[in-house]
């Protein structure tokens, strides 16, 4: 569940993390009471407006803009608002503006340059820790960082059952670069940030750029932060804070009726049970020349009102031109599978109008086999995963 700026700093704040204060509003007509309310508990002189969209990059397509007094910053909230925002990470269409986060300005004048740091925390799977990972390259692309300069780049492994220990937080404020009040600032920025990482389950926190203001106060400036799903049930508040109009209406429906449901890019829909197989058969899908345009668990009650749920979602995607249904049927019947296809075509009537690849390995399979060669549906039968390969290469071309 990923989460806006300003729902990830408040998460920052609660555990004691010096974060860029703001105000987030939906209506321009309440910006000068916003604006005189973070006047009076910051001092700021300028602000900075900031689109609350799901998506990085969002200054580079003019989300993101400096006000240098009230009238800039009323007509600056008047243009974000309700525009459709295009980053890197939207598609062509971009995402409409629903919200802005409007903040005090921390880039001010002092003894030293401001400085901007990367650091986020999130899991490593090799080794089975959570993993800090850094660089003094702060608001820029890490993706970009990585490429060109990978040596800019560290990493700092965390015991998940010890947790964060002294010395790896001054380790890390150390690589940075950092000594004196900045250095003791960063060190205290590092021990809370993974403290708020493990308090509220999180998946992933991305905090780019984390400031070194001009009298060495350390600060998240932005917070990217995305929540495990699983642990939810842990956090009753944070089920309120999702943003439904940021999620694709198509997950969202999936989600409502108990199925594992993600939209992709490609033209090949399919239907699994079970996670490992479902990432097996989207393999086999880029193998056989396609691109899977979904990953679709139905888990293991594939019964023929699920199945025919299942197929609903996946042809909502305009760009599917075959499906694939590749069931194991360990506690589920392939019988039952198959029926639930027949059944489900029979209901549908006419929205099914492209071909369907049946693989059912298990209970009943040849049971299952006889119903589906035996239907007067466009649907074909498979054995095994060449042969079912070699059917979507055929049918695609």
């Amino acid at each position: 569940m990923n989460l806006h700026e300003y729902q990830g700093k408040k998460i920052l704040a609660e555990h004691g993390v010096n974060i860029q204060r703001g105000y987030v509003l939906s209506n321009k007509k309440d910006t000068i009471k916003v604006a005189n309310q973070l006047v009076k508990e910051t001092g700021t002189v300028w602000f900075v407006v900031k689109a609350q969209i799901h998506a990085g990059g969002r200054g580079k397509g003019g989300g993101v803009k400096l006000a240098k007094n009230l009238d800039e910053l009323e007509n600056i909230v008047s243009d974000i608002l309700g525009m459709h925002l295009i980053t890197p990470q939207t598609s062509k269409d971009g995402k409409l503006v629903n919200q802005v986060l409007i903040t005090e300005d921390v880039y001010y004048p002092g003894d030293s340059e401001p400085e901007e740091f990367y650091i986020s925390i999130l899991l490593n799977r090799e080794s089975g820790k959570n993993m800090i990972m850094y660089s003094t390259e702060g608001g820029m692309d890490i993706e970009s960082v990585a490429e060109n300069n990978p040596e800019l780049i560290f990493y700092e492994d965390i015991d998940p059952l010890i947790g964060i220990i002294p010395f790896q937080a001054r380790k890390i404020s150390f690589n940075l670069g950092l000594s004196g009040k900045a250095f003791k600032e960063m060190t205290k920025f590092i021990t809370l940030l993974y403290k708020s990482y493990i308090s509220s389950d999180s998946s992933l926190f991305e905090i780019n750029p984390v400031l070194k203001t001009s009298d060495d106060k350390i600060m998240a400036v932005d917070a990217k932060v995305t929540l495990d799903d699983n642990s939810i049930f842990r956090h009753k508040e944070y089920e309120s804070w999702r943003d439904l109009k940021e999620e694709n209406p198509v997950e969202i429906e999936a989600r409502a009726v108990g199925l594992n449901y993600v939209d992709l890019d490609g033209n090949v829909g399919c239907m699994v049970n079970g996670a490992g197989l479902a990432m097996a058969t989207m393999d086999l899908i880029k193998q056989s020349g396609g691109d899977p345009a979904n990953f679709l668990d139905v888990g293991g009650t594939a019964d023929a009102k699920r199945v025919e749920t299942a197929f609903r979602l996946i042809l909502k995607d305009e760009n599917v031109k075959a499906i694939l249904v590749n069931i194991f049927g360990g506690i589920v019947r392939c019988d039952r599978v198959a029926q639930g296809i027949v059944d489900a075509y029979n209901n549908m009537g006419d929205s099914i109008n492209i071909p369907i690849i049946v693989r059912l390995q298990g209970t009943n399979a040849e049971i299952a086999k006889k119903i589906i060669d035996n239907c007067e549906f466009k649907v074909y039968s498979a054995i095994e995963f060449q042969e079912a390969a070699d059917k979507i290469q055929e049918l695609l071309n």
